[in-house]
């Protein structure tokens, strides 16, 4: 089982492995963050910008939208020779319920310069098994394999990978599968039991100093609380073979007791 499968040029069918974790009956938003990037992508490619890598990708969620056909569109916003801004929608039953703007710019060689990258955090290997339903339901959350060190509620370094293919039937690269996991940052170092505190993320902002590689993610996050009800998730990015970037989520923070 994928966790999308095309319908049309530009429609899609979520699976039951998309079922979220706030509530099982709606679409968790990270496959939609994943599929969001395939298709920048596959339009980059389809233009012949192969020159373009992307750099950033900022996510924002319009609301919760249920297990049903999705529509997606593409359009490029700020054409360029070396920069570009390309923004990719999601709607579900005529309602745009999340959208990327990714900002692509030219590829060039500079690793004579390549400095001021975070240090390494322990991989995989070096990291316990968690089992992320302990704290959370749905079905995306139980398609993915979790690692985790917890230092103190709100504060740790996971791991996460998953086998589940994210479109069915199509090649997917790995900057794609890598975005359709970064919306776990979120969830995996939890500050609070998410059955007393919801803290649901309005947005993603991924910043990227090189292309992720391999099949695990690895979030090295710390969350955030302030006392006005609104809250902060950042992490630093990596792979197994080092940082590659950072992501922050700006949370709506409200006690359920």
């Amino acid at each position: 089982m994928a966790y999308f499968r095309r319908t049309g040029a530009s429609t899609f069918d979520p699976t039951s492995a998309v079922g979220g974790a706030w509530n099982t009956a709606e679409q968790h938003v990270a496959p939609t963050f994943g599929l969001l990037t395939h298709l920048v992508e596959t339009d980059r490619v389809a233009r012949g910008r192969d020159d373009l890598a992307v750099t950033r990708l900022s996510f924002d969620v319009w609301g919760p939208y249920p297990l049903a056909p999705m529509e997606t569109a593409v359009q490029v916003l700020r054409p360029g020779r070396g920069v570009e801004l390309v923004e990719a929608e999601a709607s579900c039953g005529g309602r745009r319920v999340a959208t990327l703007r990714a900002w692509l710019a030219g590829v060039g060689d500079t690793a004579a310069l390549a400095a001021g990258v975070p240090a390494a955090m322990p991989g995989p290997d070096e990291t316990p098994s968690w089992d992320p339903t302990t704290d959370w339901p749905g079905g995306f959350v139980a398609s993915i394999e979790v690692r985790r060190a917890l230092e103190e509620p709100g504060r740790g370094r996971v791991w996460a990978r998953t086998d589940v293919p994210l479109l069915d039937g199509e090649e997917v690269g790995t900057l794609a599968r890598t975005a359709g996991l970064l919306d776990v940052a979120n969830g995996m170092t939890v500050r609070s039991d998410p059955r007393r505190v919801a803290f649901p993320n309005l947005d993603l902002a991924a910043h990227l100093f090189r292309a992720p590689r391999g099949d695990w993610l690895g979030l090295d996050t710390t969350v955030t609380f302030g006392p006005d009800g609104a809250g902060l998730t950042s992490a630093v990015l990596h792979d197994t073979e080092g940082a590659f970037g950072r992501l922050a989520q700006s949370l709506v923070v409200r006690d359920l007791s």
